[in-house]
């Protein structure tokens, strides 16, 4: 069996389903696989969870990999976390220290980057929410036009109805790590991504020296096109010994 196990973290307005695809074939060619929750609150309660989930519930080497806001997670999430090995990107933030998702998002044309977020987002209180800050959900028509416009009608409707939100202040929480300086990473470029456009990605994956790979796909694109994102972790977990 591989040594590696295999950890899939999910971004915003997603849940672990959203691996289901990868993790089949994963499981399929032996790996063992987890897809822990991602709390979406903000990278210092995000990734402190995802590294505790890890580090007790793993043993042996790790490969790390990120969608979208789950990209943000692992690179500050990977230190502490056991024998982390290597870090994939998919469709994802690949941030520095002191980033943060709307610094990476502004001015790069993203769909979400716009005047008045309403007009893409619907915003809600929550229980125990800090002073101002609320959650954001998806307008459907983002999801069809912008987020996922490459699945099945039937799949989109499935994700607006079942998205986990992310709160305003998880995108204005800047990272403290940046651990792609000392682990070496692979990354999924969708080039129909019109959440992260593909030229942010390859930015901050040359950055970071990544190993880029492009898809034919949007934001999701490890739902759309998986097997690059397949190859993409198969590559990751040799280099990682398993």
């Amino acid at each position: 069996m591989p040594e590696a196990t295999i950890v899939l973290v999910h971004g915003a307005w997603a849940d672990g389903s959203s691996w289901n695809p990868v993790a089949r074939e994963l499981r399929n060619r032996g790996f063992s696989v987890l897809t822990p929750p991602n709390l979406l609150r903000g990278v210092t309660t995000d990734a402190p969870y995802v590294t505790s989930f890890v580090a007790q519930r793993v043993s042996g080497p790790v490969v790390l990999v990120g969608h979208s806001y789950g990209g943000f997670v692992i690179t500050n999430a990977a230190t502490g976390a056991g024998d982390v090995r290597a870090l994939v990107y998919v469709d994802a933030f690949i941030p520095d220290a002191g980033e943060t998702v709307f610094q990476i998002l502004g001015g790069s044309g993203s769909a979400l980057d716009v005047p008045d977020p309403t007009t893409v987002l619907d915003l809600a209180g929550y229980p125990g929410a800090p002073d101002g800050d609320v959650e954001a959900f998806l307008k459907p028509d983002t999801v069809h036009t912008s987020f996922a416009q490459d699945l099945p009608e039937d799949d989109r409707w499935r994700i607006v109805e079942s998205q986990r939100p992310i709160t305003l202040s998880a995108n204005l929480t800047p990272g403290t790590d940046a651990v792609w300086r000392s682990l070496p990473s692979w990354t999924v470029v969708g080039t129909e991504d019109l959440v992260i456009p593909p030229g942010t990605q390859r930015t901050m994956a040359e950055r970071a020296g990544s190993t880029i790979t492009e898809v034919a796909g949007s934001h999701v694109s490890m739902v759309s096109n998986p097997q690059a994102t397949i190859d993409a972790i198969l590559a990751a977990a040799e280099a990682a010994g398993g």
